[in-house]
């Protein structure tokens, strides 16, 4: 039930419009596939950074007090309501206006994608919060961390991919885009919610 729940919530996340999938787009638009499929790569990497920071920090944690994990934890289920409430209220539902980039050439483009995922807070705050939520302290901590961790990234950079090759398709409307990005807002913010609530009220009667 737990690997369901996360997988349901990891895809959610990974198909939401957001400033990812602004960049990688706009980089194809302005220079073509190739540069946006290296920007999607670059963003990869870049978000297994945060990954690998996440395991390691929160491992740190766990065997020097259980009570700060299990604070993390509550911290990171009603941050994440606090996100979907934020999703939820955001005016502009595309989150990012999607305007060309100048062309710099692919390798360019990789680190760039990288150094801008490596560099997003939210990012690192967002693992922070999500990922303690479907592990078990009395397993090995690490590798579960870095499995959902991954698995999160790899969602997010499949769906950075489609975006790519969709990219001239999506911007063809800018009514039909909205429309799209509204109703995905909604789903993600009040899958959010629900699952912050649920995390927390189900620790609370264990």
């Amino acid at each position: 039930m737990t690997l369901l729940t996360f997988a349901i919530a990891a895809l959610v996340l990974a198909i939401t419009p957001g400033p990812g999938i602004a960049y990688v787009v706009a980089r194809t638009v302005a220079s073509g596939r190739k540069e946006g499929l290296a920007s999607c790569l670059g963003t990869g990497i870049g978000g297994m950074f945060h990954v690998l920071a996440a395991a390691l920090g929160l491992s740190v944690l766990v065997a020097q007090s259980a009570f700060a994990f299990s604070l993390v934890k509550y911290l990171g289920a009603a941050y994440l309501i606090y996100l979907g409430i934020r999703i939820l209220l955001r005016k502009d539902a595309t989150t990012a206006a999607v305007q060309p980039i100048a062309t710099q050439g692919v390798r360019r483009a990789l680190l760039e994608g990288v150094v801008v995922e490596a560099l997003n807070v939210k990012t690192a705050l967002f693992f922070l919060a999500f990922l303690p939520q479907f592990v078990s302290p009395s397993e090995p901590l690490v590798p579960q961390l870095i499995l959902l961790g991954t698995i999160c990234v790899a969602l997010n950079t499949i769906v950075d991919v489609v975006a790519v090759f969709a990219a001239h398709r999506l911007l063809r409307s800018d009514a039909a885009r909205s429309a799209r990005a509204r109703w995905l807002t909604r789903i993600s913010g009040g899958t959010m919610i629900a699952l912050g609530a649920v995390l927390a009220l189900t620790r609370q009667r264990t």
